[in-house]
């Protein structure tokens, strides 16, 4: 009986990790594709901003009272 629970503790104890495991591993690859994504994206509009020179704000006029 004893060793029976025993058995059956360990077992739940190794799914349990294993689900940990993935779970950790589907984390860092999600974590991986955004990371590139954003660093794709990042790369781009530094691209692009070289390419078109920003035009400054116009002034506001003053009113003359």
């Amino acid at each position: 009986m004893r060793f029976k629970k025993q058995e059956e503790a360990a077992t739940v104890r190794q799914k349990a990790m294993a689900e940990y495991v993935a779970e950790a591993d589907a984390r860092q690859a999600k974590t991986n594709k955004l990371r590139a994504l954003r660093l794709a994206k990042e790369a781009e509009d530094l691209a692009n901003a070289h390419a078109a020179p920003v035009k400054k704000a116009a002034r506001a006029k003053k009113k003359i009272a």
